[in-house]
This record gives C-alpha cells, structure tokens and sequence, in this order.
C-alpha cells in the first residue's frame, strides 16, 4: 500500500499570531496539505485562518479525533493516507499528541508503516520545566491529578513522596476553572520546604512563571484564575 505521511504540526498555547510562536517552515508546510486530523476543527480551522490559509479552509478536509473516538474510527483513519496523501495532526495547543488524544493516530501510524514526521513548536511542559529552575535532568508528566477531592490530595502526598526518593521534579496540570482549588490542596497538603513553580499563559504577554517553597506560597495569597497552567513540585 503506497502511503503518506503524517506531520505533527504544533499549534500556539493562546491567542498568539502563530507566526510569533511556530517556525515558517512549519507554517509552509501547512498550504501543501489538504487532510487534517483534529480534537476541535473550529479551534484548527481559526489556526490555519490565521497562519495564511484564510479563504481555502473549506478546500481542507478536516477529521475529529478526541477522548471519545472509537478504536474502531481511529483504525479507519488509515485510509486517509492511501494513495500516498499525507496528513497533519493538530492538537488544541501545543504539541500533538503530548497529553493529546492524538497518540491514537500516531501508535496506528507505526503499526501500519506510516511515516511520522514531528514538527517543531511550542511545549507548555517543557517550557515550564525550563523556566522552573527545578531539576531538568530527571523529571515525570503526571497529567492530570484525579477530580475528587480525597483522591486528589491523595495523589500530592505520593507525588510529592516519589519527588522526595527519586529526586524528581513532577509535572501536572488542571482544567482552568480547577487551578485555584488545586493550588489550595497542594499547599495544603506540600510540605513547607517543597518547591513549588506556577507557569501560567506561556508564551502570551500575560505570561507569568514563579517558583517558591510552598511555605513561601502560602504568604503570597496567589490566585492563578481560569488560564492554562502548568503546575511543577520538587521535594
């Protein structure tokens, strides 16, 4: 079977100009192809207005793939690629496929001998870690923490208690509207000498990236409000 190729093409955390935060390589990249696998084709089709397609969008055909997908329409997308049509996968923000439904098209993608060419762009994780100032050489995404609120401060403990033995720094993140009620568990549940590094808005002018003990924290009285955030801790 003669098959494309599926790019990983990274799109901008926030409301950035993508020509500010994606590199014109990947930019060009996107007017030579014409199918798109996508979690939200409203979110994608505003992206690729605004990278320079304004006026072909509806030329492009534009494929959903979330949380809900099916294994059985995941495995369908293969036919995207038939006849040696390549296609590109855009995630909401960010990189494809980096806590992203999208890994589901990827893992086919190898197990049908479809080449996978990954795209540079923005990472709210690593940019995080990088500007945390916390351990860089070993470090662990931890996703989201669990919903309830027993089980959640649950999971600091252990967290923090894997950070400790292992001399990690631990990443997560949280649904905007659940920032401050996370934050509060984690001082809560930290310990006073534990690091603690808030990166919220990465790469937007509200950019803020801060790192204190959480004994520190609890004296700052910090709202993050319902923006992106990556939350990191190092005991």
């Amino acid at each position: 079977m003669d098959y494309g190729k599926l790019y990983l093409i990274p799109s901008p955390l926030g409301d950035n100009d993508p020509a500010e935060v994606i590199p014109g390589p990947t930019l060009e990249l996107l007017h030579s192809i014409k199918t798109y696998v996508v979690e939200d084709a409203r979110t994608v089709r505003r992206y690729l207005s605004r990278a320079g397609l304004k006026g072909h969008i509806d030329e492009l055909q534009m494929v959903e793939l979330s949380e809900h997908t099916s294994e059985a329409e995941v495995e369908a997308m293969a036919a995207l690629f038939e006849g040696g049509a390549s296609v590109g996968l855009i995630s909401e923000a960010g990189l494809p496929a980096v806590a992203d439904p999208g890994a589901a098209l990827v893992a086919l993608c190898h197990r049908r001998g479809i080449e996978v060419v990954p795209q540079v762009g923005p990472s709210s994780l690593m940019m995080a870690l990088m500007g945390s100032g916390l351990d860089g050489q070993s470090f662990a995404f931890r996703g989201y923490l669990p919903a309830k609120t027993d089980e959640r401060r649950s999971a600091i403990k252990d967290i923090e208690r894997q950070s400790g033995t292992l001399h990690q720094t631990q990443i997560f993140i949280e649904t905007p509207y659940r920032n401050d009620a996370l934050l509060a568990d984690l001082l809560a549940n930290l310990g006073d000498s534990t690091m603690l590094c808030l990166a919220a808005d990465i790469t937007l002018p509200t950019q803020f990236i801060r790192t204190l003990s959480v004994g520190r924290w609890k004296k700052e009285h910090f709202t993050i409000g319902k923006r992106p955030c990556v939350f990191l801790i190092l005991k």
